[in-house]
């Protein structure tokens, strides 16, 4: 990257929506982006792969109930963002695989809602940047969400009974990939960071300290916004698919799908 400051990252879908783990992983996540668009007048779903329900430290608490718990508190805080709606396809939590049915349900939803853009995880994200790993269902569902994208959710003859059911292939433009050690570009979120702390403050069941978690938050997208040169940024790794010739944004430069 050049020792110049990069300029902040200003093209915004129509559609989009965020592929993550668990409840909770949005809001520590896009959340910032997420409303931003969302305010700009974007139309946002969020997809959670499990519900969480392994997400305590008290053995004798019931799965079940933690999953509804968890449910509640992120419809919560999409309300809070602005997300259309929030899908939960409920696969086992901490033990997420990204296998032919999870990429299935993640090409339905693609396939149903129609985003321009997916943010996910980065799934070559091990161990984090500055130490900790990555949480396993965070990896497989970062994964998961880059196969359902391409290829696909663009390819008429993967799952051909969607095909039939009335969800023909689609083409989603540009992949935005959270928490990654390679980011190349950062949205400007100083609108709306006070709107990802309140969305955060919805999960209750996980926050154990919650102020000391949110100095944390505020203090990265800090860093993160001086990178550009403002107050809060999020930062990604950005895979443009199809770029519209009339856009004004230029896509040399970024990495492209073979």
């Amino acid at each position: 990257m050049s020792e110049e400051t990069p300029s902040p990252h200003n093209w915004r879908p129509r559609r989009f929506m965020v592929i993550v783990g668990h409840p909770d992983d949005a809001d520590f996540g896009p959340a910032g982006t997420a409303s931003a668009w969302i305010d700009a007048g974007s139309e946002g779903w969020l997809v959670c792969c499990t519900s969480g329900d392994a997400g305590g430290e008290d053995p004798e608490a019931n799965p079940l109930e933690l999953a509804q718990a968890r449910e509640d508190e992120q419809r919560r805080a999409a309300r809070i963002v602005g997300y259309q709606g929030v899908t939960f396809l409920h696969q086992p939590d901490g033990n997420l695989v990204n296998d032919l049915s999870l990429r299935e349900m993640l090409v339905r939803a693609i396939r149903t809602f129609k985003p321009d853009a997916v943010l996910a995880g980065d799934p070559e994200v091990v161990i984090n940047r500055g130490g900790g790993i990555n949480h396993t269902d965070h990896r497989a569902a970062a994964m998961a969400a880059v196969d359902a994208v391409y290829p696909a959710a663009r390819n008429p003859m993967a799952f051909p009974w969607l095909q039939r059911q009335g969800l023909p292939a689609y083409r989603v433009r540009r992949l935005y990939l959270m928490w990654s050690n390679q980011p190349d570009v950062w949205i400007d979120v100083s609108a709306t960071a006070d709107r990802k702390i309140e969305a955060l403050r919805a999960h209750e069941s996980q926050l154990h300290d919650p102020e000391a978690v949110f100095t944390r938050v505020r203090d990265r997208m800090a860093e993160q916004g001086a990178a550009i040169g403002v107050a809060a940024a999020e930062s990604y790794r950005l895979v443009v698919f199809d770029q519209d010739p009339a856009e004004p944004e230029s896509a040399a430069g970024q990495p492209k799908a073979q």
